[in-house]
């Protein structure tokens, strides 16, 4: 069995994915291609990288069998993928990626992701789409200096679109749950409570036990939104105008560290501090205290420069804000969650941006792009369940890209059409 009829047998068995893709509704009145077939071909399109609308239409005109996949009677033009996700819900490929979250659970494939027993939630926004030309009623703006050519600088007007993605990250496996869009005038912070909110009515209140967040999210109201919430959290400090940054520096100063020790995976030698009963702001009061983890990590860094090795030794410094309930878990505990935060950068926008051309706007409507970026993770996960399945992609002998081009590869392979996802 080829690898495409391997990856729809086991998205069908795992997830019963048949079921899960005709949840999704469009509002098309007198649709000419029966929904069905467009769905498939967006999810697949994903899975296998195709990286715009056009190159979609194209898989759909010149090759016979991506048609007789996916239920297709003729080929379609790129203007039908745009009209059709313009009228999805994208609430339907929520529940979808709820669906995929809750199974992939079921199955402890998210227990790389637990530190301690706790599932933590990792918060940031990522830059979608930007143009000084291309408009619609969502974009957000921002004034930017342009060089003009006699060498001036002329002040134009920037649109784009930004979206906050709430992401497990973990050694093994790495699952983008939500995103929700940055809306005209407002900041990130309310988008990541209404993405919160609609979380916990998609997933419970204990799918995941808290949130790690950066440092524009070390706000008094956000912080205390998410003790309503119910969630543990942990920001991190950077702003040293604030008095918990400076009382945590004052009071860890020329004091013996709580705890010393080798980070082996990130091969550095490390110090933490622990202040305890600080108060955080003046917009976060009814009572409560806070915990700072202060670490200094050190480690050597070797490079060849002329010819010649050069070993240099390095230091940073971290600070991390902690909500009180974690102040019964070692210091360890917020140091691993704070830079586990990292995964959304590396393993969701660095690797969807390379491989999976997140950025690339495929049609510039604010209904269709949200789609598109739901499909997108939707799809995402799909394979990188099926990879984590594939005994060549856990031993490393198989790249994940590799992995990608022998699905596309697969449909030149002439089999019995019983063995594809839409028979039956």
């Amino acid at each position: 069995m080829n690898r495409l009829a391997q990856f729809l047998r086991y998205a069908g068995k795992v997830f019963d994915l048949k079921t899960l893709l005709r949840r999704v509704r469009d509002g098309r009145s007198q649709p000419q291609v029966p929904l069905g077939p467009l769905v498939l071909c967006l999810v697949l399109g994903l899975v296998i990288r195709v990286g715009s609308y056009l190159d979609l239409a194209e898989q759909t005109q010149s090759r016979r069998r991506w048609r007789h996949l996916c239920g297709l009677k003729a080929p379609v033009q790129h203007e039908i993928f745009a009209y059709v996700t313009e009228r999805m819900t994208p609430e339907d490929w929520r529940q979808n990626q709820a669906a995929l979250a809750k199974e992939l659970k079921r199955n402890k494939a998210l227990e790389s992701c637990k530190l301690n027993g706790l599932l933590f939630l990792s918060l940031d926004a990522n830059e979608h789409f930007a143009s000084f030309s291309r408009t619609c009623q969502r974009c957000c703006q921002r004034p930017v200096e342009q060089l003009q050519a006699d060498a001036t600088k002329l002040k134009v007007t920037q649109y784009y679109h930004r979206y906050v993605f709430a992401h497990l990250s973990g050694p093994k496996f790495n699952l983008v749950l939500d995103v929700e869009p940055v809306l005209p005038g407002e900041d990130e912070c309310a988008a990541a409570l209404r993405l919160l909110g609609r979380l916990r009515r998609l997933y419970g209140p204990r799918f995941f036990d808290g949130i790690t967040a950066d440092a524009w999210y070390a706000k008094g109201p956000f912080l205390r939104a998410l003790d309503k919430l119910g969630w543990l959290w942990i920001v991190v400090l950077k702003r040293q105008d604030m008095d918990v940054f400076a009382e945590a520096i004052q009071l860890s100063q020329n004091q013996k560290p709580s705890v010393e020790f080798r980070d082996a995976s990130r091969q550095r030698q490390v110090q933490l501090w622990r202040v305890t009963d600080l108060l955080f702001s003046d917009g976060y009061t009814h009572g409560r205290s806070v915990q700072v983890i202060r670490s200094e990590e050190r480690w050597t860094e070797r490079s060849v420069q002329g010819g010649h090795k050069r070993i240099q030794a390095q230091q940073t410094h971290w600070m991390w804000a902690a909500c009180q309930e974690l102040s019964g878990y070692r210091p360890e505990l917020i140091y691993q969650a704070g830079h586990r935060r990292w995964g959304i950068e590396n393993q969701a926008f660095n690797e969807l941006t390379q491989g999976y051309h997140l950025t690339h706007c495929y049609h510039h409507d604010p209904t269709s792009m949200l789609v598109q970026m739901l499909i997108l993770i939707f799809a995402f996960t799909l394979f990188t369940a099926f990879a984590l399945h594939s005994q060549l992609v856990r031993l490393g002998q198989l790249t994940r890209k590799a992995l990608a081009h022998q699905l596309d590869l697969a449909l030149e392979q002439d089999l019995p059409w019983n063995l594809w996802f839409h028979s039956g």
